[in-house]
């Protein structure tokens, strides 16, 4: 249970913060939690939703940032974390079942999806200390940094 108060519509969110939570209501058919919480600050809103909107124009597939999300929300052991991006990696990124299952393990069917995930799983256990080998394999599999600092940004 949140100790901060969230609004449980978008019309009892501040009137500044609105507009934000009617575009994503309009984008992915619901208003996450952690947007209406945030709405509480605009501002905040705001920075959120520029941030989702920037890291969403990277050059990592969107299937593949769900994958990523999966693993760390298991890997950070945030329950409400790892059922929004069932959710999301289920509906949007067209995730099955079994993908689901091994993005939550730290990997996954595709081969080099499977390089990211482990990357990105790697960075939450090891505290953002990965070991040569594992900058290797994810650069190796096709991956640039940029796409694997996007992969570390998710991490945390």
């Amino acid at each position: 249970m949140s100790r901060i108060a969230t609004p449980a519509t978008i019309n009892d969110a501040p009137e500044a913060s609105r507009p934000v939570l009617e575009a994503i209501q309009k984008q992915i058919g619901c208003v996450p939690n952690i947007f209406r919480l945030v709405s509480n600050s605009p501002a905040a809103l705001n920075a959120l939703a520029a941030l989702q909107g920037a890291l969403g124009k990277g050059k990592l597939a969107p299937a593949t940032r769900e994958r990523i999300a999966l693993a760390m929300a298991e890997a950070n052991g945030c329950d409400y974390c790892l059922s929004a991006h069932s959710y999301t990696g289920a509906k949007f990124a067209k995730l099955d079942e079994s993908e689901i299952e091994k993005n939550r393990r730290g990997t996954s069917n595709d081969p080099k999806a499977a390089a990211a995930v482990e990357f990105a799983r790697a960075l939450v256990v090891a505290g953002g200390s990965v070991a040569p080998g594992d900058v290797e394999k994810v650069r190796a599999a096709g991956y640039s940094d940029g796409e694997s600092s996007r992969s570390s940004r998710m991490s945390r």
